[in-house]
């Protein structure tokens, strides 16, 4: 499997410093960018393990 047909995810961008008040809002900026770095190491340890079964052996 080529990285043409199987990219690497997109890292979300984490909140600019202006984006989070401080007010404690439901859900925070933060709270959103913590559960898309948490989909997005799933979504990268997937691939790996797809590329890694894709590797050559060297036999």
């Amino acid at each position: 499997m080529s990285d043409d047909f199987d990219p690497m995810p997109e890292a979300p961008q984490p909140p600019a410093d202006d984006e989070c008040c401080g007010s404690g809002c439901e859900p925070c900026v933060w709270d959103r960018y913590t559960a898309e770095l948490a989909e997005y190491r799933v979504k990268l340890a997937a691939r790996q393990l797809r590329q890694a079964a894709q590797a050559p052996t060297g036999e």
